[in-house]
């Protein structure tokens, strides 16, 4: 029995279960395999860089859902999804952000309806939906590095603690946004995701309130990466490593982003009860099982330094 690479539910026939298909499109009962490989995904992305609006390091492509072709289609503009095929220097990129992003809705972090789907080479595509648009309509949506005056090349250069005055300036409701951020930035340590800079955090603004928006670019980067030294992007107290429960809880969440006491423990008693399901929903991931082990030692490493 396979397992759909969209809900990891186990399924008897056919590549996706019944509701990942009805969360595609209710009118949509079959999705055929998108008609690229892995190397004509990334050449389509090399070819049409200059004419979409999303960047980044991994190649990207802008597609829609064609409902009654039951299939993605690639396009320059217009695209309500992004496509990332599998990437030729680290290993199961798609397969890890597509259970990070999984564990992340686990712990009550918002994030965007995602998945994987198959190539014409049998291959894994991740897909996210794009969280900036409604229907054709654009939301107003800006990175932290726009807020900060920063660029793509200077987007590692501030600090945990400086993103604070961003949310106080910006946000409708700041102390919500600030208990999302400290959901976060735990999240980032626990399942080692090392890159999230400046680029990686934005806020949105939907129906006139502005806050943090879903989350997105989620990876364990410590094992797609390997050799990486550093725990955090962003330095924290002036450190990237060796952090530890104090930083995060007395430090961070309660000094700097000034939360109440019950709603840290409110945090802390969200990841105890999430963490013990964590590893369930790893086992049904499409890492492979050598990444498998390696993610969850990540996970138990830095749990037991946060006594979590």
């Amino acid at each position: 029995m396979s397992r759909c690479p969209i809900t990891y539910e186990s399924i008897g026939e056919g590549r996706y279960s019944q509701k990942a298909l009805r969360k595609l499109s209710p009118r949509l009962d079959e999705l055929l395999d998108l008609p690229y490989s892995v190397e004509e995904q990334i050449h389509e992305a090399e070819k049409r860089a200059t004419k979409m609006s999303i960047q980044g390091v991994q190649p990207k492509l802008s597609a829609k859902l064609n409902i009654k072709g039951k299939v993605f289609e690639v396009v320059d503009t217009g695209g309500c999804f992004i496509l990332k095929p599998q990437n030729q220097r680290y290993r199961c990129l798609p397969e890890n952000e597509a259970i990070t992003m999984h564990l992340a809705s686990a712990v009550g972090i918002e994030t965007p309806f995602h998945g994987m789907i198959y190539a014409k080479d049998s291959t894994l595509t991740y897909f996210i939906k794009r969280f900036d648009r409604r229907g054709y309509r654009k939301r107003a949506l800006e990175d932290f590095a726009q807020l900060a005056g920063l660029s793509r090349e200077t987007k590692y250069n501030y600090s945990m603690e400086r993103l604070v005055p961003i949310l106080e300036q910006y946000c409708t409701f700041p102390k919500l946004e600030k208990l999302k951020l400290f959901r976060l930035t735990l999240f980032n340590y626990l399942v080692g995701n090392e890159d999230a800079h400046l680029k990686n955090f934005s806020l949105i603004r939907i129906n006139r309130k502005v806050g943090l928006s879903p989350a997105y670019d989620l990876l364990n980067t410590t094992i797609a990466m390997k050799g990486v030294t550093e725990e955090l992007a962003l330095p924290l107290n002036g450190n990237k490593s060796n952090l530890n429960r104090d930083l995060f809880f007395d430090y961070y969440a309660s000094d700097r982003l000034n939360l109440t006491e019950r709603a840290i423990n409110q945090v802390d008693q969200e990841f105890k009860s999430s963490i013990g399901s964590w590893k369930s929903l790893l086992e049904k991931s499409f890492l492979t099982e050598e990444l498998k082990q390696q993610y969850w030692e990540v996970i138990s490493q830095r749990r037991a330094i946060l006594e979590l």
